[in-house]
């Protein structure tokens, strides 16, 4: 009898270390949504590189067990692997190499043959600027809107390192948010591409660029380093590792230093971001009305930042003689979601005209755009940190 009743105290012990004894709605809530990402980037092909881990990452991050077990499993438990895995999230150490790799993988021909192209990037990023405003109203703190502000530059590397130094509180709602919107960018921009030119507009076809040297193109990633970061000094850790990429690749002697930081170094990393980042979605963190109010600001943010870039390419319009105009449907690549934003521009404009090429066009403002939210994310860290 007594060995009876020590199995069955045992069974009734073990029982309350299960999941199914600590589950919450909020958990069960938090998988099915991690559930409906990996859906998502497997059914509808919306960036499985990004979605399939950090929605695997939400899943994991909600699967309940007792916190007072000292099991030492969870994400923000101490000396875990999750924790160790996620000090590359909260100390920053993730989104410069993820720079690296985008600089290494990264031609920037199309903006050094037309730098103005330039001009489209950074009118982009007045969306982060003006969800800076939005976020401040809504009652946010300067920190916690700079880090939700950030979302609108559409580049989800930024948007973890701004907010792992301003508001950690708020990194993964944040996170999740700016790589959404990202994965919803063939969605959200087009809609508002349409709305915002002319037919005669989205038939407008550009010169080729000319040609670049290949000292033009070892030249950029020395000058743009020092141009930004001496105007930008507290952007250095993202802009930095952009440029050395960049360099490794263009060079021409460092190639295999180039194809490691542009693939295995990056996958690496890449697959470590999004499910640390998911994981750090617990249910008790992310359900909240700041989640929501974090949702509806970076929405607003990627909306403006499209149609600024497309609005400012029709402002540009009217100072440029004919023959020398520029397609309003490269305006939405302003935005740092590269080449996606890119692809989008260039789809786009065959669907009114299916000889009219832009994927070469859009990715000067493209890449323009990585920097320029690289110097929006330090601009604001320099003024709050």
């Amino acid at each position: 009898m007594g060995f009876t009743n020590f199995l069955v105290e045992n069974f009734n012990e073990f029982l309350t270390y299960t999941g199914f004894a600590n589950a919450t709605a909020g958990n069960i809530a938090m998988i099915v949504v991690g559930a409906v990402l990996i859906y998502l980037a497997i059914k509808k092909d919306f960036e499985p590189l990004l979605l399939i881990p950090i929605g695997l990452g939400i899943i994991l991050g909600n699967i309940p067990f007792r916190t007072d077990a000292g099991l030492e499993i969870g994400l923000y438990e101490d000396n875990s692997v999750l924790n160790i895995f996620y000090q590359g999230v909260r100390m920053g150490w993730y989104p410069p190499l993820v720079f690296l790799g985008i600089g290494a993988m990264t031609d920037f021909s199309a903006l050094i043959a037309n730098p103005k192209l330039v001009l489209i990037g950074a009118a982009a990023q007045f969306g982060i600027f003006g969800a800076y405003m939005v976020a401040l109203a809504l009652g946010f703190e300067p920190n916690q809107a700079a880090g939700i502000a950030i979302i609108g530059g559409a580049d989800g590397p930024t948007a973890i390192f701004l907010s792992s130094k301003l508001c950690p509180n708020l990194m993964g709602a944040i996170a999740v948010c700016a790589y959404s919107y990202m994965a919803l960018v063939p969605l959200i921009q087009p809609p508002l591409m349409r709305l915002l030119t002319t037919k005669k507009e989205r038939v407008i076809r550009m010169k080729p660029a000319r040609q670049v040297s290949q000292t033009e193109r070892i030249l950029f990633p020395i000058i743009g380093l020092l141009l930004t970061t001496f105007l930008v000094p507290s952007g250095l850790p993202l802009l930095g590792m952009l440029f050395f990429g960049n360099l490794l690749k263009e060079s021409g002697k460092t190639t295999r230093l180039a194809k490691t930081a542009g693939s295995a170094l990056n996958d690496v990393i890449v697959m470590l971001l999004g499910l640390t980042v998911g994981c750090s979605t617990q249910a008790s963190e992310f359900l909240t009305i700041n989640t929501l109010f974090i949702f509806a600001v970076g929405a607003c943010a990627f909306a403006v930042a499209t149609a600024s870039g497309v609005l400012f390419v029709k402002l540009m319009n009217l100072f440029l003689p004919e023959g020398k105009k520029l397609n309003p449907l490269i305006g939405n690549a302003g935005v740092s979601a590269v080449p996606m934003s890119a692809r989008i521009s260039n789809n786009l404009g065959l669907e009114y005209d299916r000889h009219n090429f832009l994927l070469m066009h859009a990715m000067g403002p493209n890449v323009a755009g990585v920097i320029g939210s690289a110097v929006a994310a330090g601009t604001l860290l320099g003024f709050l940190s």
